[in-house]
């Protein structure tokens, strides 16, 4: 059964909780591997039991290292709602996405561009929650003309794969321009509380996953973002 990433949002509101998603991240362009020897179950748990309010995977293999087969599995054994993050360019891919078990699918305006709208509505069709991600003025442009319920400000820039150092402050430059019947998501560059803090300001959610996959005390750490004023 999937799960509303908005109703578990406004949920965790409610015990004044920070609605963190947290990513589980094989590899880094810039990091290299992320799990050093862990399984991603193991992660998957210690993101349950520490609060996090979904959670988000890279099916990309060329990259990050993804492996859709793992992305099933997170998806058959969580309750909290899953996005699948990946370069999505065909409707096939929405609908392996949906079968899966997912939550939300990621979809990218930078990649589809004129074809946002009609690959919004198409995985909505398919039962699936849309994050539209964007990282500049005519991205969001694009999004608001789509009917997706969420839009993702990515503060850093996908082209270069991660190797920039993006940070909280393109969202708190282009939060105004998003409706405020969208949920923002804060996406990446989030690397400590103060950032959050000021994501949050923001937007209505936090994605997090380097920072989370590098802490030294996983669960701990996470917890403190969800808990964190």
């Amino acid at each position: 059964m999937t799960i509303n990433f908005k109703k578990q949002a406004n949920a965790i509101k409610i015990f004044d909780k920070n609605p963190i998603i947290a990513e589980i991240k094989v590899h880094s362009p810039k990091y290299g591997d992320l799990l050093k020897g862990r399984s991603e179950m193991d992660i998957l748990r210690i993101y349950e039991e520490a609060g996090a309010v979904g959670i988000s995977y890279i099916t990309d293999k060329q990259h990050f290292n993804g492996n859709f087969d793992m992305f099933k599995k997170i998806c058959e054994n969580t309750e909290l709602p899953v996005l699948r993050k990946d370069f999505l360019t065909t409707k096939d891919e929405i609908e392996k996405t949906a079968s899966a078990g997912a939550s939300t699918v990621l979809i990218i305006a930078r990649l589809l561009k004129e074809k946002t709208a009609e690959f919004v509505d198409f995985a909505l069709e398919c039962g699936l929650d849309t994050l539209v991600e964007v990282h500049n003025t005519e991205e969001i442009e694009i999004a608001k003309s789509t009917n997706t319920t969420m839009i993702g400000i990515n503060n850093r820039d996908i082209s270069k794969l991660e190797l920039d150092d993006g940070t909280v402050s393109l969202t708190e430059n282009l939060a105004d321009l998003i409706p405020k019947d969208r949920i923002l998501v804060s996406e990446s560059g989030i690397a400590n509380l103060t950032d959050l803090k000021t994501a949050l300001k923001y937007a209505d959610a936090a994605l997090i996953g380097t920072s989370f996959m590098t802490a030294e005390n996983q669960k701990e750490f996470v917890k403190s973002f969800v808990e964190g004023k």
